[in-house]
């Protein structure tokens, strides 16, 4: 306990946590819940109390803490070599990754992969990609990314300018690309498509807007858009690839492959930072005349550790046969969540996959209180706004998922 306390001391005197009010953490009275050790589903505290992931570790963790292949994995490379610079050189396991992202793919559209550190950073890449392609193309005119209201696409500069949410933006101050923001597929009439370079959109569901589902077809109807108006689709799969909707990811919902797609999060299955960037082959040779180098990198981009843990992540797809199992998962979470369907409390369950979104009516901000009364019935997760948000592992049981949405009705009830 002593070292508890001294490390929570220190804790106060050094850390500033991202989008956490730290007025309230610093108090005297709060003690804040350091978590120390994990396996699979369940994660434990200072005090050796258990708690289910609720939100994946912030929507990243794919198969569960401590999984013995992906960590089997990690420290086989770590024994070789940790990271080398990627800038002029290359190593088998970046190789080997690339070779297995662009084969999730149908086709042979999307073939090169671009590697960077998060998803702020794989969207930086692939909007960078775009201006710069049609630029040096000839047609750059084409210097504007459309994007939809209320989307979340990161916290970077450029990034941040991308989204319809002004919160994260933080000085709110105008800055980063030419943006045009749409509400809907009819929006897009009022639009000069001869200035777009990109379109950008999370498909299937909008994450930081509160889990907001798109209607059905709309992927596709956007896709025959951005063909017909010779515009580049760039889809944002940081949150919803590597199963969470049901399939690899969620663009296979609709059979449309992009021309550009970023994704971060889970594919390393939550392990260590890294991000790939994925392309085409026509978007690529308009860098290779001379003097047309990308200009954009990291300096751990392509880190063999990460590339190890992702190939590990990928190889427990297979292994344990993930994606065939997840449509009686999706159907048992689905039915767990029944019981939010009819409460009164709620106002709309919105669920893609193994991702859900709880919207609670309440004029007060609730969404928070609620989260923090969950962990007293063993479930961590994090609200947006009022919408509580449920993403399990995908390697979560029944009973899990079942718990962990007994732990959410029970905290809701005693909030409200």
């Amino acid at each position: 306990m002593a070292d508890w306390q001294h490390l929570i001391a220190l804790e106060k005197q050094h850390l500033w946590h991202p989008f956490t009010p730290m007025q309230d953490w610093c108090a005297p009275e709060h003690e804040p819940l350091m978590l120390v050790s994990g396996q699979g589903c369940v994660l434990r505290d200072q005090h050796g109390r258990e708690y289910l992931d609720g939100n994946s570790s912030i929507w990243t963790n794919i198969h569960g803490h401590n999984h013995p292949t992906i960590t089997a994995a990690i420290t086989k490379q770590l024994r070789t070599v940790a990271h080398t610079s990627f800038l002029g050189f290359t190593h088998p396991p970046a190789i080997e990754l690339a070779k297995q992202l662009v084969d999730l793919f149908p086709g042979e559209k999307l073939m090169r992969v671009f590697y960077s550190d998060n998803g702020s950073t794989a969207i930086e890449a692939g909007v960078r990609m775009a201006l710069q392609y049609w630029k040096q193309n000839g047609a750059p005119q084409r210097d504007t990314v459309l994007s939809f209201d209320r989307a979340y696409h990161g916290d970077t500069l450029g990034a941040a300018s991308l989204g319809g949410l002004p919160v994260f933006k933080g000085s709110g101050n105008d800055f980063g690309y030419n943006v045009v923001r749409v509400a809907s597929m009819e929006a897009l009439e009022q639009v000069d498509a001869s200035r777009l370079a990109v379109v950008i959109i999370e498909p299937s569901i909008q994450g930081a807007a509160g889990m907001r589902v798109w209607p059905q077809g709309m992927l596709r109807q956007l896709k025959t858009w951005c063909h017909a108006n010779d515009v580049l689709l760039m889809l944002d799969e940081v949150m919803t690839g590597f199963g969470r909707t049901g399939k690899m990811f969620a663009c296979l919902h609709e059979d449309v492959v992009p021309d550009i797609i970023a994704m971060a999060k889970g594919i390393t299955g939550g392990y260590l930072p890294l991000a790939a960037t994925l392309t085409t082959e026509r978007l690529f040779a308009g860098f290779l005349a001379p003097g047309n180098t990308f200009y954009y990198g990291h300096s751990y981009t392509a880190n063999q550790a990460g590339c190890a843990a992702a190939l590990a992540s990928l190889q427990v797809f297979k292994d344990e046969h993930v994606l065939e199992l997840l449509p009686q998962k999706v159907e048992q979470f689905s039915r767990a969540l029944d019981v939010f369907r009819v409460h009164p409390a709620i106002k709309e369950v919105r669920q893609v996959g193994l991702i859900a979104g709880i919207e609670v009516c309440s004029a007060e901000l609730v969404g928070p209180r609620i989260c923090m009364a969950a962990r007293e019935h063993g479930l961590l997760t994090r609200p947006v706004l009022n919408t509580l948000v449920l993403m399990p592992p995908l390697c979560a049981t029944e009973d899990e998922m079942q718990r962990m949405v007994n732990a959410l009705r029970l905290a809701l009830d005693s909030v409200l």
